[in-house]
């Protein structure tokens, strides 16, 4: 693929449409119809440098998320289009009713701002959505709600940051980390 043509008008249509059904599907939590947007299921979270790769283990990611932000939405900003990429600007929202991790609910509501890379490889197919965003603007927004003068809320507190702490732990995806040079 040359890195400085983009494809055609039909191509960049074709995969803007995809794009936009998958952030709709995600919406209305339809996985089925998410899922059928990639001929294999491929999730690459970079900020906790996690993959979550193939069907079992994208619906897993889909059930934790939902599990801990039931009303999860997005609000587009900007879409633009690359070589072999949609890049979609866009606020993630969602209200943290459920575990998220081993961090338990805070009742805290975020609204945090996100890149997604839905990249495209030369037959058209959407073969991985890489999302970058700032997890401590997250954390922030959740642990803000709780009164730190409430005993239980100081206890909520405290049980979130261990499990923050205890997930932060973990060693990146080595398929994050190995990344080779670009021909350039």
């Amino acid at each position: 693929m040359n890195r400085f043509a983009l494809p055609s008008e039909a191509v960049l249509r074709a995969r803007e449409k995809v794009v936009l059904d998958h952030f709709h599907d995600e919406v209305r939590q339809e996985w089925d119809d998410v899922l059928a947007t990639f001929p294999h299921p491929h999730y690459e979270l970079i900020p906790s440098m996690t993959v979550h790769d193939g069907d079992s283990a994208v619906r897993g990611y889909y059930h934790d998320t939902r599990v801990a932000f039931p009303d999860q939405d997005h609000e587009i900003i900007a879409l633009r289009h690359s070589a072999d990429a949609v890049i979609v600007e866009f606020w993630l929202l969602g209200t943290h009713l459920g575990p998220l991790g081993k961090i338990p609910p805070t009742g805290g509501r975020h609204r945090t701002r996100m890149t997604a890379y839905f990249v495209f490889d030369e037959h058209e197919n959407l073969v991985t959505e890489r999302v970058y965003f700032d997890q401590l603007s997250i954390l922030k927004q959740l642990f803000a709600g709780l009164d730190k003068r409430k005993p239980r809320d100081l206890a909520t507190l405290g049980r979130a940051v261990a499990g923050a702490l205890s997930m932060a732990g973990g060693a990146p995806d080595p398929r994050l980390t190995d990344t080779p040079p670009p021909e350039l």
